[in-house]
């Protein structure tokens, strides 16, 4: 931040999980000064404003009214439009937590309430900036990819939300998937199954790209541990990063009898949520368009609802 800019007063709406971790991070970032915390329950929004000396409100007309400059938006996805559309016509940028919204219409509202407002519109696709994705992406620059196979496993979450794994989780890997390729998703070939919850818990997704690249993505809530595992095959190389660890190898160089070399991938410990703030700030600050704009938040959600059937 250069010295002549103030801080941009910041407000959190939701203040669960991950609305707990984004006042964490924001109240660590010297762009933003923390004022505002949004939850309906007013012993939640109360804790975490204490935690960081800001303020604590109970309703959206509340927090669309505290003189914000930027808002993050983390209450559930069916929310996410209305909130997001009243604080960008308050003059208000927003990051609003993947995904998007609930519907496509309600995602092209707010990329449209947006544009009329010269807002910022910033998706919260926060594996975009986990360093070993980034690790990988420098790793196939300039390679001719052929496939990506993306595992994001795990036990079943403490509260189920209003969504199946789908929506929760592979939105994640869709937007990895359409960024290593700079391509869009032409096919889709969705696997699901519901075996202990009321919507998908278990998704096996096969997709064909624009520019030929296959993909396919294992998710589920039934996997006693966690996984998140990346693999890229291209013409030269096989790349591996464990999204947990952060450590990514390339396999290179095979011979004819079999042999192959192999190189570890540097991906520098950064923390990918205060990476995220940070690009958001930046967007801000430039008036450049964020790195993962309201667009790409549609075209994940849209890709998602068809892998769901209703897209």
């Amino acid at each position: 931040m250069s010295p002549q800019l103030a801080p941009l007063k910041a407000g959190v709406a939701g203040a669960g999980v991950m609305g707990r971790n984004h006042a964490r991070v924001l109240a660590d970032i010297r762009d933003f000064d923390l004022t505002t915390v949004f939850d309906m329950d007013a012993v939640t929004a109360q804790g975490v404003a204490d935690v960081y000396g800001a303020g604590a409100v109970t309703s959206a007309e509340a927090f669309v009214a505290a003189g914000l400059d930027a808002a993050v938006v983390s209450t559930p996805n069916r929310t996410h439009a209305d909130l997001t559309v009243a604080l960008l016509e308050k003059g208000v940028h927003v990051l609003v937590e993947k995904p998007i919204a609930a519907t496509v219409a309600d995602a092209r509202r707010m990329i449209d309430a947006a544009e009329a407002n010269g807002r910022v519109l910033m998706v919260g696709q926060v594996e975009r900036f986990n360093p070993a994705v980034e690790a990988v992406k420098r790793a196939i620059a300039g390679e001719d990819v052929i496939s990506i196979q993306i595992t994001r496993v795990g036990p079943f979450p403490p509260r189920m939300g209003e969504v199946g794994v789908v929506i929760d989780l592979a939105v994640h890997d869709i937007d990895i998937i359409r960024h290593l390729t700079g391509s869009e998703v032409a096919e889709v070939q969705p696997q699901l199954a519901r075996t202990r919850a009321e919507r998908e818990d278990t998704a096996l997704l096969q997709f064909r790209m624009d520019n030929g690249v296959i993909a396919h993505i294992t998710t589920n809530w039934v996997t006693p541990y966690k996984t998140r595992t990346l693999q890229v095959a291209t013409q030269n190389k096989f790349v591996v990063a464990d999204l947990m660890t952060r450590q990514v190898t390339e396999y290179f160089g095979q011979q004819p009898d079999g042999s192959y070399s192999t190189r570890g991938v540097h991906s520098w410990p950064n923390e990918p949520l205060k990476k995220e703030l940070e690009a958001f700030a930046h967007a801000i600050r430039t008036g450049e368009a964020p790195a993962v704009t309201g667009e790409d938040g549609l075209r994940n959600l849209e890709v998602a609802l068809r892998c769901l059937g209703e897209g």
